[in-house]
């Protein structure tokens, strides 16, 4: 396991701003970490790292954004407030990790079951005021 600290929100974009040329079509991302741990910014460097010019925002109450015009869709779900698998199911989940795009779940770790043997999974955790951990798990 690899593990990377930030000490500020613009070092976890950065972060992930890296990771994001190397991701394929049809991967898949998993975040987990409590509440303000920069789940969010994380995904946000993803889609600046793939060239997506636009807001990204948490899906908490929408439970999936797609961001479209970058090198390739990237597709941001949040299982927060998903209570069974039969649910995130019903959002599609199937079809989006059968698309052309990169699929990043913040909190996946509800229903890890449902997500392929290839999941890249990333920990983030707060470790002091801003500065949070970023530990890559295999």
């Amino acid at each position: 396991m690899a593990t990377t600290t930030s000490a500020k929100p613009s070092e976890t974009l950065a972060f992930a701003q890296k990771l994001a040329p190397a991701l394929q079509r049809g991967g898949v991302i998993a975040l987990s970490g409590e509440l303000g741990s920069g789940k969010t910014q994380f995904v946000k460097g993803l889609a600046d790292g793939l060239g997506y010019m636009g807001e990204v925002t948490s899906p908490t109450f929408t439970l999936i954004h797609e961001y479209l015009g970058g090198l390739m869709p990237l597709y941001h779900f949040d299982f927060y407030r998903i209570e069974n698998e039969d649910e995130v199911i019903d959002i599609g989940i199937e079809d989006y990790l059968a698309s052309d795009g990169v699929c990043v779940i913040e909190w996946a770790d509800k229903f890890p079951a449902l997500l392929p043997e290839h999941t890249r999974w990333f920990q983030l955790s707060i470790t002091g005021d801003n500065r949070r951990s970023i530990t890559e798990r295999k």
